[in-house]
Parts: structure tokens; C-alpha cells; sequence
């Protein structure tokens, strides 16, 4: 019975870690629990969700992509240059899109064809394009582009954000292709141990480069919704949101080396981040000091996940 319970809080530690967060944080400020700001938690949250869920992909290989937050910024400038010249949302959104996966498509065949780090592929390409940003946007934001894209990131639908409503399709997606498709596996036989998946007659090279295609993807559509929400591009969009997308991977139980995780733990993690910067700002917690503790939180999340192995 001792160790039933047990295994049942390692198995849901993350959500109990969650469900605790909450309900410390409404003793402290009743105002957590009030609706209005629900919907601005999951607003909030939706922007790192999406990339998180992208990241865990590339994460259950075993790599890692630090290029997310240039990849949101130059696709969010992209789709506003497009919005300020023709007017055409679908066209913005599809153009935005195309060069996330190009981008990743690039760190991908780099990493498996080039045999780099992924480490150092992603962090030359995150200098890389976010340079790029500067140049295209002359350092300078991208306005006024129009309440008809303006609506992606602030406008309802079915009594939900639209940006929550993009991150549980997105959700919905990543968790079929993940638990109920053979790409699925293969990406977590890559992640458990790459040699043995080679030696067993699967591509590696072809999976491990898809995933960078999907995780670039993930972090333009966040670009989109980003710009959408603030109704401007700027070159300094997406700064740092590499690490919130690692973070809510690893909060959500996911191994850094790889074959272990999934996209609900992903979710919880997101949500953990986004709740306790929430909660943070309603207790008039300095910026300085949120950072300090977003990042014990998860030192403390990674030393109970190796104490556990």
C-alpha cells in the first residue's frame, strides 16, 4: 500500500506540484481564483506552451533548440511586414509558418547530416536570426497592423482565448502523433538510445531532423500569436523563451537525455511557470526576485527527478 502510494506521487508529481501552486497561491491572494485572471493564465501560458510542446519533441530525441525565441521573433516580424504590405492575414500566417520550419529544417539537417551539437547549431543560429530580426525591422517594432490579425491573439471563440483554444489542437496533435503513431516510436527509441534505433533499420537522420522542423513551427505559430496579441513586432520578441520552453519540458517530467516524457507533462509544466509568474506578479514580487525563485523551482524539480532514478 506504502509503495503503491508512493509510485503514485512520483507518477503525478508534476500535477500534484501544480494543484499545490494553486492552492498555495489563492491563500495568498485571493484574486488568483477569480476568472478574469484564469483566462489571462491560460492566455499567458499558451504563447510558451506551444513552443514547449515543440521543444519536447526535439528534447525526447535528446537534443536540445535554443534558436525558439529568434525563430518567434523573425517569423512574428515576417507576418507583420506582410500585414503592413498586402493586408493579407492567411498569407502572413502561412509565410510566418514557412520560415519557422525552414529555419528548423536548417538546425535539423545541420545537426543530423552535419553531425554538430545541437547545442552549438541552435545557439549560432539563435544569434544568427535574431540578428537577422534586427536588420529586417531596422531595430524598430512593426505596427499597426489591423484588427482583423489583432484578433488571433486577443478574440474569443467558444467562451475561450483563441490562443488557448491553438494550444489544445496543437496539444491534440502533438499527443497522437506521439502515443499513437509509428513516428511516434520511433522518436522515442532515437531518444532511448540512437545506435540501437539506427542498427534497427529506422532513419535517425530523417526523425531527428523533422523534429527541429516541428519545434520551429511550434515557436513561428507563437510568433504569431505574440504579434497578434501586442499588435506589433518586435525585434526583441521571443528573448528568453528558449529557456521557459525547457523549463516547462523538464517541470513536466520529460528527461533531458532523451526517451522519456510527454506532451500532458509538458502541459503541467507550462502551467506551473505560468501560474507562479502570475501569482508572483499579483504578490508585487520584483521581476529580479521571480527570477531567482522560477529558478530554485526548478533546480528543486530536477534534484527530486534524479533522486527518483
Amino acid at each position: 500500500m506504502k509503495n503503491n502510494l508512493k509510485n503514485m506521487v512520483l507518477k503525478y508529481k508534476s500535477l500534484i506540484g501544480l494543484l499545490i501552486l494553486c492552492i498555495v497561491i489563492s491563500f495568498i491572494t485571493p484574486r488568483f481564483l477569480t476568472i478574469p485572471n484564469l483566462k489571462n493564465v491560460f492566455t499567458q501560458v499558451s504563447v510558451n506552451a506551444v513552443i514547449a510542446i515543440g521543444m519536447s519533441f526535439v528534447i525526447l530525441t535528446g537534443g536540445i533548440d535554443l534558436s525558439v525565441g529568434s525563430i518567434l521573433a523573425v517569423s512574428g516580424a515576417a507576418a507583420a511586414s506582410i500585414i503592413k504590405s498586402t493586408g493579407n492575414v492567411y498569407l502572413a500566417i502561412i509565410v510566418a509558418l514557412a520560415i519557422g520550419c525552414a529555419i528548423g529544417l536548417i538546425n535539423g539537417i545541420l545537426i543530423s547530416k552535419g553531425r554538430i551539437q545541437a547545442f552549438i547549431v541552435t545557439l549560432a543560429t539563435m544569434t544568427i536570426f535574431r540578428g537577422v530580426t534586427y536588420v529586417y525591422t531596422n531595430g524598430t517594432p512593426i505596427s499597426g497592423l489591423g484588427q482583423s490579425f489583432s484578433g488571433i491573439g486577443n478574440k474569443m471563440l467558444l467562451g475561450l482565448p483563441i490562443p488557448v483554444i491553438v494550444t489544445i489542437i496543437v496539444f491534440g496533435i502533438a499527443f497522437y502523433i506521439l502515443s499513437q503513431t509509428r513516428y511516434g516510436r520511433y522518436l522515442y527509441a532515437l531518444g532511448g538510445n540512437e545506435d540501437s534505433a539506427r542498427l534497427s533499420g529506422i532513419n535517425t537522420d530523417k526523425i531527428k531532423t523533422l523534429v527541429y522542423v516541428i519545434c520551429g513551427g511550434a515557436a513561428a505559430l507563437s510568433g504569431i500569436i505574440v504579434t497578434s496579441r501586442i499588435g506589433s513586432a518586435s525585434p526583441n520578441a521571443g528573448v528568453g523563451f528558449e529557456l521557459d520552453a525547457i523549463s516547462a519540458v523538464v517541470l513536466g517530467g520529460t528527461s533531458l537525455a532523451g526517451g522519456e516524457g510527454s506532451v500532458v507533462g509538458t502541459i503541467i509544466g507550462a502551467l506551473i511557470i505560468g501560474v507562479l509568474n502570475n501569482g508572483l506578479n499579483l504578490m508585487n514580487v520584483s521581476p529580479f526576485y521571480q527570477a531567482i525563485v522560477k529558478g530554485l523551482v526548478i533546480l528543486l524539480a530536477v534534484m527530486v527527478e534524479k533522486k527518483n532514478k
